[in-house]
């Protein structure tokens, strides 16, 4: 299969540490140096990934993974020893196997969902379907409103006569290999309903309540033994109440609701024993914290809390869906342990002995934990799964998402701190390029999208590889409102575009260049999405610190912005609106209406299709950038949405973007 590369090294456990060797292969040959010229360089990067994710069987027979192809992702079933496919699912145009769960030792659960455009999650089609580790078997449609139109490729339907309502995977159940529990909820209020959690069964499709959410927009959290026990969701003013049972025959319990609290309380997992709950807390002042909470007596007792940073990621034992620890991303990852000396706190310490310099992850196990797979990946890594075998002390590099990444070949991602000019710290990335000294580099300033709950992190990024490879320095800082700081920093964003969140871009940027990493005549700004509104915002404000500006599928009238846009169709949405963007002052924090601020050539890009930012907001940009007299680039994709899915539009759109900042500020390389 395309992609694997088995047995490409070996690992071995000696005294709690793990050790790589050479299986005897002879060593590979020095890859070719990266392609000088923009078309070969953007080609050979930008790929589709050879797999997104995988996942073990709870036998360890199998393996399923999902990869994908254009505006498909697809999933397979295979033998692990061999790797012979034996089954795949797959759907239409821009449909997507959005996520996959091991129901038992041979049948596969997955939902689909559909996307437009590469930054989007695939919103759910609310459907379900189950598949067969057997040579040539079809997926089963079991469950969603499309439950009568079998249109989707390689696909049989299961008997299902509702068809009003959307039905979402809740917990697969580890311990009951005939059913799973669903979310359901009507297809009438997608987004503001309250759900019913349901048992389903995984062959008939039939379904029986087990629950009713007491909130809208609820997910529920199920204990070891399959119970309901937990439901959380939002408000339309967006304040997340959390409601506790202590079994499938008592009543709902508020314990907590943030409007009354200040803070949000979301639950993670269960002890082993289900005597306690392990719950995500906000801080009003710093940053959020994991709790153990006593089912017993409701009390919570902090086991996890970082001084600068958030929780990044809840690490879970594979084997048992335990959470036992939590990785805190403070420039670097960092794991940290409910119980350091519990013996997948040991496996992760020795894996990161293993392959210091980057991050590794617990993705599954089977079911006696004995045969587990691990994502190793870093700055300059997409990611490696290895196949660790605890009985034969081994770790085996069994498949790669890129295996045309050299990471030797791309640039380090250093953490930096600076202050903004209110003396608030600010916290980021700076890549420079590989074999070249950070002094005098023109310099590419990448803020992100989001904005708010949304921050840079470490790990691989196709954007600030191509660039630093054609020889830019490239910056990205997590401004005031950027997720991963605690609440209160992510609060002082609010109400902040175009204003102290610009200020934090620009004081980066002026950082850069005083440090003499920039060379002040040679700077531009980039981003997508909010990072698109940025960047057209920075030149607007500070139209003598750059040389040029791209804003790609951006949003560029904030006025425009709560007429036309995804957000506002919902009260909830229209709300986030008011929080965080404000209602007041919106034309002089628009840049389509300070166009004439603008002195710097711009590339705009938008897909036709884009409902998260409509290309209207570009075209308005545009309109305004020509009727300024200011020198303006726009590209359209046709069937595209917020980001490009189609290989040969990303392929096109990364051509034109590097060209165009060597145009304006130097083929650096």
């Amino acid at each position: 299969m395309n992609g694997l590369r088995r047995a490409a090294f070996a690992a071995l456990l000696l005294c709690a540490t793990l050790h790589v060797a050479a299986q005897g292969e002879p060593a590979p040959a020095a890859p070719a140096p990266l392609p000088a010229d923009v078309p070969g360089l953007v080609a050979h990067l930008v790929r589709d990934e050879r797999f997104k994710d995988i996942a073990l069987s709870p036998t360890g027979e199998f393996f399923a993974a999902t990869a994908g192809h254009e505006k498909q992702t697809y999933l397979v079933i295979g033998t692990l020893a061999g790797g012979k496919i034996l089954a795949h699912l797959s759907g239409g145009s821009q449909a997507h196997v959005s996520a996959f769960w091991w129901a038992n030792d041979t049948q596969v659960v997955a939902s689909m969902g559909e996307s437009f455009g590469q930054l989007e999650e695939p919103r759910e089609y609310g459907e379900l379907w189950v598949i067969n580790a057997a040579e040539g078997a079809r997926g089963k449609l079991i469950a969603g409103a499309r439950g009568a139109q079998p249109r989707l490729g390689n696909m049989a339907t299961a008997r299902n006569s509702d068809h009003s309502r959307f039905v979402f995977m809740a917990d697969p159940l580890r311990n009951d290999d005939e059913n799973v529990l669903v979310s359901v909820v009507s297809m009438y209020s997608l987004g503001e309903g309250y759900a019913r959690a349901e048992l389903m069964d995984i062959t008939s499709g039939r379904r029986r309540i087990v629950a009713q959410a007491p909130v809208a927009r609820a997910e529920f959290l199920v204990d070891h033994a399959g119970e309901v026990r937990f439901a959380t969701g939002q408000n339309v003013e967006n304040d997340t109440l959390t409601y506790y049972r202590q079994d499938g025959k008592s009543d709902w319990q508020l314990i907590n609701d943030q409007a009354v609290t200040g803070v949000w309380v979301e639950p993670i997992g269960f002890s082993k024993d289900n005597a306690a709950a392990y719950v995500w807390s906000s801080r009003k002042d710093g940053p959020d914290a994991i709790e153990r909470l006593d089912l017993a007596t409701m009390e919570r007792t902090e086991v996890l809390r970082h001084s600068r940073v958030d929780p990044h990621r809840i690490i879970f034992d594979p084997a048992t869906d335990e959470p036992i620890g939590a990785t805190f991303m403070d420039g670097v990852p960092e794991s940290q342990f409910f119980d350091a000396a519990s013996p997948q706190a040991r496996t992760v310490r020795s894996l990161e002995a293993a392959f210091p310099g980057q991050s590794v992850q617990l993705r599954s196990a089977t079911a006696d934990g004995n045969q587990q797979l691990v994502i190793v990946s870093s700055d300059r890594n997409p990611g490696d799964f290895y196949h660790l075998d605890r009985t034969q002390r081994s770790a085996n590099l069994w498949a790669s998402r890129a295996d045309w990444v050299m990471p030797d070949q791309m640039a380090e991602a250093k953490p930096i701190e600076l202050k903004a000019r209110d003396g608030l710290a600010l916290h980021g990335y700076l890549t420079t390029p590989l074999g070249r000294e950070a002094k005098g580099l023109p310099m590419v300033v990448l803020p992100h999208g989001g904005p708010h709950g949304v921050r840079d992190g470490w790990g691989f990024d196709i954007e600030r590889q191509l660039l630093a490879a054609r020889g830019y320095a490239v910056l990205q800082v997590n401004f005031r409102g950027s997720g991963g700081y605690g609440g209160a920093f992510e609060h002082a964003g609010y109400q902040q575009w175009g204003a102290a969140m610009q200020d934090d871009v620009t004081d980066a940027t002026r950082w850069a260049i005083e440090q003499g990493v920039a060379d002040p005549k040679r700077v531009c700004l980039y981003g997508s999405s909010f990072g698109g509104y940025s960047a057209l915002m920075g030149v607007a404000r500070e139209p003598a610190l750059y040389a040029c500006a791209a804003g790609n599928v951006g949003v560029y009238d904030l006025d425009m912005m709560y007429g036309r846009g995804d957000l506002q169709a919902r009260r909830w949405g229209e709300n986030y609106l008011k929080l965080v963007v404000g209602e007041e002052g919106l034309d002089a924090r628009s840049p389509a209406k300070l166009a004439a601020s603008i002195k710097v050539p711009v590339l705009l890009a938008a897909g036709e299709l884009d409902e998260r930012t409509p290309p209207e907001q570009t075209k308005a940009m545009e309109r305004a950038l020509q009727a300024a007299g200011v020198p303006v680039e726009a590209h359209y994709y046709d069937n595209e949405g917020h980001g490009y899915y189609l290989l040969s539009n990303r392929r096109d759109y990364y051509t034109k973007l590097l060209t165009f900042l060597d145009r304006h500020l130097g083929a650096a390389r």
